[in-house]
């Protein structure tokens, strides 16, 4: 069994339980066993809504049809590259707290904020419309993770966090810039 670190950081105290043993070596990283549990929780359902938007925009990139055929087909494109490269530091900041990532459908399913696509793909305005919803609901999820980012001095997730809202930001705004008439 590992020794139990009782070393504290200058903002807090931080002990190494025996939950946060991991392969013989105690995590003692400067956030409590509590903190690092409730970001991976909340990180965990940031990844859920990232991989479930991922799944939609690449869903409506094989799908659309009409008018705007190419320049959505290769806009969702862009949109689902970018979050498939998003899931990745997600799942791996959620390891550096020492929790292991969710990977599965299942998982995904139950921890997603966001709808399932519909089985009958939509007509392309009613893919934006889906899609900006999607954006904005990611950027809601990451944005209330900043309390437990600040409460735990954690700035790796919080530096996350703000990457990740400037993209779902951004790309909500420029999806409703294509429903105007």
């Amino acid at each position: 069994m590992a020794k139990e670190s009782t070393k504290t950081n200058k903002k807090q105290p931080v002990k190494a339980s025996v939950a946060s043993v991991a392969a013989g070596v105690a995590i003692n990283i400067g956030i409590s066993d509590e903190d690092r549990a409730a970001m991976a929780q909340g990180l965990s359902r940031l990844l859920a809504d990232t991989y479930t938007l991922y799944l939609t925009t690449h869903n409506f990139h094989w799908n659309v049809t009409g008018p705007m055929f190419n320049a959505l087909h290769n806009m969702f494109m862009d949109q689902y590259t970018e979050l498939w490269n998003a899931v990745d530091p997600i799942a791996e900041r959620i390891r550096s707290l020492g929790h292991p990532a969710p990977g599965s459908y299942a998982q995904f399913g139950k921890l997603t904020s966001l709808a399932d696509v519909p089985a009958t793909p939509p007509k392309a305005k009613e893919m934006i419309r889906i899609l900006v919803e999607g954006n904005e609901a990611v950027a809601r999820t990451a944005r209330s993770l900043f309390p437990l980012a600040d409460k735990a001095s954690d700035e790796p997730t919080a530096d996350l966090l703000t990457q990740r809202l400037t993209v779902h930001e951004q790309t909500a705004w420029m999806l409703r810039s294509m429903l105007e008439e």
